[in-house]
């Protein structure tokens, strides 16, 4: 039996699928933590790339530097797994160790930082 004998070929059909109405503003995509692994908001995590010289890595507090990123949460725990599991070489795409200095220092308090005093409306500190 030849094709044209066995008849049309069935086909998908090709209404689209019904889809939720939402603008591109409305998305937010989701970024993996390359020390937990947990997935998050852009807002919610920390994007930092490799130097031109390739040996250490820094913030990208307005993430607008060219280059490959990576993600990590606002902790240092999560930077501590980072390098631990050598996951920000992998992410970045670097041969060998980097130096974290930068974003560790972007990460931890500053030490000495004295904490704010709350006063009520008559100037006292109670």
């Amino acid at each position: 039996m030849t094709l044209a004998e066995a008849g049309p070929a069935r086909r998908r059909p090709t209404t689209p699928a019904v889809r939720p109405a939402s603008s591109s503003a409305d998305v937010e995509h989701a970024r993996t933590c390359v020390g937990c692994r947990r997935r998050g908001s852009r807002s919610e995590l920390l994007r930092v790339v490799a130097s031109a010289e390739g040996d250490e890595v820094l913030v990208d507090e307005r993430r607008r530097l060219p280059g490959r990123g990576a993600w990590l949460h606002h902790s240092t725990a999560c930077l501590d797994r980072a390098e631990k599991r050598r996951a920000l070489p992998r992410a970045l795409r670097r041969p060998g160790p980097l130096d974290t200095s930068g974003v560790r220092s972007h990460l931890e308090p500053p030490t000495g930082a004295v904490a704010s005093t709350t006063t009520d409306e008559n100037g006292s500190n109670s």
